[in-house]
């Protein structure tokens, strides 16, 4: 294995793929943009919230869910992927603009692949905070790490 291959595969893990993968669903989550490719056609999401969890099956059901949720474009300010043998694993801070207020969540997802397109996906969101819940934490909660 040459120094290249080396930096590509960890441990049997395509980190380059995952990358490359995880690079293109975080422009969607932003823009609200699929790229071409980026969900196999029977892709799979499993989505939970605070107090509830829905499924969608298939890539325009899955945009779809989304939409619902987030109908607007957004940033992803803060974010870390991690990649394993069937995916990655990708962490992330989310802000948006809707309805007159700045709005904010965190999320963690799971990502697996078939080829270079998410075929599952499982998704644990802190649930949508408006500007009083984060000034409500902020005026009782101290964070050592944004």
């Amino acid at each position: 294995m040459d120094v290249m291959d080396e930096r590509r595969t960890i441990d049997g893990v395509d980190v380059e793929r995952a990358h490359g993968v995880a690079a293109d669903l975080r422009r969607y989550l932003e823009s609200g943009l699929a790229p071409a490719g980026l969900f196999t056609d029977d892709v799979f999401c499993d989505f939970t919230f605070p107090l509830g969890r829905v499924q969608a099956q298939g890539r325009s059901a899955v945009q779809a869910l989304r939409r619902r949720g987030h109908p607007v474009a957004g940033t992803l300010p803060r974010w870390r992927v991690d990649a394993t043998t069937q995916g990655f694993v990708l962490e992330f801070e989310e802000r948006w603009q809707q309805d007159g207020q700045s709005w904010y969540s965190r999320e963690m997802l799971r990502a697996d692949l078939r080829g270079r397109a998410i075929c599952e996906l499982s998704v644990y969101c802190t649930g949508d905070w408006d500007e009083r819940q984060q000034a409500r934490h902020r005026e009782t909660v101290r964070l050592i790490r944004p």
